[in-house]
């Protein structure tokens, strides 16, 4: 579907309904006109207005979310869920920031603590009404018992627990390969995952001990970083993102286009909201958490942007050897030195209140103690710092007006590492990326390492010692969390990561991008929702290579003539979409890697161990290994290997589908459906609502159309729920969507109303002049003066 197919309602005739508030705090009154698809525009007469109506209106689309979100990342949910909660609350504020709030909010922009203070009492406004009057009360708070709470600034930038984490997960699960495969380790390790720039050998810091590490040493990171209504696993770990600028030379207008597409974790409501906020010195429209003041991705009718994780490491685990009479002292600098421990009380529900201990060393949270070995272990972390509260630095940049501006604005950006890009009306466009980079001098933070001093940053790396790009000669830039360092960066002394994501929606969409030069909004949509694999089309021309011999087993047959002619795309309707996904997460990924583990040496009794270190979910099904593996070992996939798993996989499919050939759809298998976080607790009530879809979904995590799933039922479980496409100079041609609508109120016209046009690859009209929004305005609100 085209985003001109959405875009065809009637036009509003000016008659819209308009409801009157009275908003304690605001100088003057702010108008917000609602257009069909639940985009609010907001016209106020200052700043200060401005940002307490965005709060107002945030909470009045999204008041349980953003509630929701403030007591986990508070460790306050025990207070109105009851004690099963009590553990993620001692993890939230273990990671919550405890420094100085006076060196916080001056890291920031210049505005922030007055933007912030003005958008927390706009949130408050409303939940004063909210707690007076059901009518504008969400559901869920009655139906399980409490009132939406206030909100003070801080509680914005203290909060880092939602921020998109990076490479602790890796740094535990290289450690834990290497203890437990000894000499076959590092083999080992090279299959589990792709380190670039390579070649890169891993080497085990002086003076770590692998033995030591524990299996659940990361239990306690996750119960902070992790909601707790999704499963803490790699799978449900999901981000990454694309976007792209194209030059005028290579559109059909001659004037620039940029697109963005941000993945995260498919849920209800989704993670993005769309606001257009007007005042004088501002007119900027696009998306952000409805949380966070501000926008992160739009445009502002002078300068259009948007961002792309690049995953710099900014994290650490250290292993301290503590005090054998004391675990609370830990060895540092050739002395013992004791933990700060700070005692803090947790409310429960229904229950006594629980006392806990946090203990803290000089590096940041102690997550694990292992007295009985000697040892515990903390976590580093850039976005623990002041100034680093995830994407509240984009408050800075939202009235840039050139370039300049922009990409000076981005000195201030500390988490998480974005690639951000930009265009102008003037023709400029160009790629930076920002995001604090720990400097460690001698080490690279792929391992643990020792906490006894031996391993300190440094400082920072200066963001402008970051590669970038201005007018690109190919007259394009993309990005998709792809490993874009130039050939000459020095990573080894500059080191940004060495887990970047797989290459294969990049390559896609830059062979999409190099092959045209008449580019237009639909077209950019339509390679947004591309479901072209790469790594597809290279395996089954391995396959088609191997020319295997017809008429030995009627099953390979079928395969071989479903697959002889595909054209790699992971369509919803294509029957040899779902014989292809089947086989190759199912069946030819994991004898890949068994064939590639019994060809290292390894004793034949640890391959299933170690296979279920490659494939970390415990799922063969899983979306989330990575696929420069796959390929690789490719050599591997002998007659008999393809013969076999071919076999296998259509007998999946006898299972998974039946055997009418004409229901093999890989959308019949992958879907869409969407589930409340509370669906479980909600009761009856909540039956037409907690639960959405399923609806038929293409593509994988390998296309650019991303949708990765993991599990056995095939459930899409990460993606693009918002995608926008900016035609900069002309702001009224740009489109946007975001799944499942706009609103987080069920008793909202749009808390579902955008879920199949999604599904559907859909889009709609992104309005910014005045004239045009009136023209498709259905709801107005004026906000009064107290």
């Amino acid at each position: 579907m085209s985003n001109r197919a959405l875009s065809d309602g009637a036009l509003s005739d000016g008659a819209a309904p308009t409801d009157t508030l009275t908003v304690p705090g605001l100088d003057a009154p702010v108008e917000i006109l609602i257009d069909e698809w639940g985009v609010p525009h907001l016209y106020a007469e200052s700043a200060d207005d401005l940002w307490l109506a965005q709060g107002f209106n945030a909470a009045r689309d999204r008041l349980f979310q953003i509630d929701l979100w403030r007591r986990r990342g508070l460790g306050l949910l025990s207070e109105v869920l009851g004690p099963q909660y009590a553990a993620h609350d001692r993890a939230a504020r273990l990671f919550l920031y405890r420094g100085d709030m006076a060196e916080e909010w001056s890291a920031y922009g210049p505005d922030t603590r007055r933007i912030t203070a003005a958008f927390t009492a706009g949130v408050n406004a409303y939940v004063d009404l909210a707690r007076g009057q059901e009518a504008y009360r969400p559901p869920e708070f009655d139906l399980l018992g409490y009132q939406p709470a206030h909100w003070d600034p801080s509680d914005v930038a203290r909060i880092r627990s939602h921020g998109l984490v990076a490479n602790l997960e890796d740094e535990v699960a290289r450690a834990l390969t290497l203890r437990d495969f000894g000499e076959h380790g590092p083999a080992v390790e090279d299959l589990r995952k792709t380190r670039e720039p390579g070649p890169h050998t891993i080497r085990i810091p002086d003076g770590l001990d692998l033995s030591v590490i524990p299996d659940d040493v990361l239990d306690v990171y996750r119960l902070a970083t992790v909601p707790p209504w999704v499963a803490s696993t790699p799978a449900s770990r999901l981000d990454g993102s694309n976007n792209w600028v194209l030059a005028g030379e290579r559109t059909a207008t001659g004037r620039p286009l940029l697109a963005n597409d941000p993945h995260r974790a498919v849920a209800l409501p989704g993670l993005r909201y769309i606001a257009h906020l007007s005042a004088p010195g501002i007119d900027v429209i696009g998306a952000g958490e409805p949380l966070l003041p501000g926008l992160s991705i739009g445009h502002n009718g002078h300068l259009a942007f948007g961002f792309t994780i690049f995953p710099i490491d900014q994290e650490d685990l250290y292993v301290y050897r503590t005090h054998p009479d004391d675990p609370g002292k830990y060895w540092y600098d050739g002395r013992w030195e004791e933990m700060t421990t700070v005692e803090e009380t947790i409310p429960v529900a229904g229950g006594e209140p629980v006392t806990t201990l946090l203990r803290f060393t000089r590096h940041g949270p102690v997550i694990r103690e292992l007295p009985e070995r000697n040892a515990a272990f903390a976590v580093r972390a850039a976005w623990l710092e002041p100034g680093m509260a995830p994407y509240l630095g984009s408050t800075s940049y939202l009235a840039a007006r050139t370039p300049d501006e922009f990409t000076a604005a981005l000195e201030r950006w500390g988490a998480p590492g974005e690639n951000q890009v930009y265009a102008s009306p003037d023709g400029t466009i160009g790629w930076r990326p920002a995001g604090r980079v720990p400097n460690r001098p001698g080490w690279d933070g792929t391992l643990p390492v020792p906490g006894d001093g031996s391993h300190e940053w440094d400082g920072h790396h200066l963001v402008s010692s970051l590669p970038q790009v201005r007018d690109p000669e190919q007259g394009w830039f993309a990005t998709a969390n792809e490993c874009n360092l130039p050939a000459d960066y020095p990573n080894a002394d500059r080191t940004v990561t060495y887990d970047w994501y797989a290459p294969y929606r990049h390559r896609r969409i830059a062979e999409a991008l190099s092959a045209r030069t008449d580019w237009n909004v639909d077209d950019c949509v339509r390679l947004q929702t591309d479901y072209t694999s790469l790594p597809a089309r290279e395996i089954v021309a391995h396959l088609v290579g191997q020319k295997l011999t017809i008429g030995q087993d009627p099953a390979v047959d079928e395969a071989l003539g479903l697959l002889d002619d595909w054209d790699a795309v992971l369509a919803a309707d294509s029957a040899a979409a779902v014989l292809f996904e089947v086989w190759y997460r199912r069946h030819l990924r994991p004898a890949l890697r068994r064939a590639a583990l019994a060809e290292l040496g390894l004793p034949r009794d640890r391959i299933a161990t170690a296979l279920r270190r490659l494939l970390p979910t415990g799922t063969p099904s899983a979306d989330t290994a990575d696929a420069r593996t796959d390929l690789r070992l490719l050599p591997l996939a002998t007659a008999d290997l393809l013969r076999d798993t071919l076999a296998a996989a259509i007998a999946d499919l006898e299972e998974l589908l039946g055997s009418d050939r004409e229901r093999w759809r890989w959308g019949k298998l992958h879907h869409a459906r969407l589930t409340h976080p509370f669906a479980g607790r909600l009761g009856p009530e909540a039956a037409d609502w907690a639960l959405l879809g399923p609806l038929p979904r293409g593509g994988s995590g390998d296309t650019p159309g991303a949708a990765a799933y993991a599990g056995t039922d095939f459930r899409q479980t990460g993606g693009a729920t918002f995608r926008m496409v900016v035609d900069v100079g002309d702001w009224d041609n740009s489109v946007a969507m975001n799944s499942p609508g706009q609103s987080g109120d069920p008793r909202s016209p749009h808390y579902q109303d955008l879920f199949r046009p999604w599904a559907a690859d859909g889009s709609f009209p992104l309005l910014y002049s005045r004239r045009r929004i009136e023209q498709h305005t259905t709801a107005r609100l004026l906000l009064r003066p107290a």
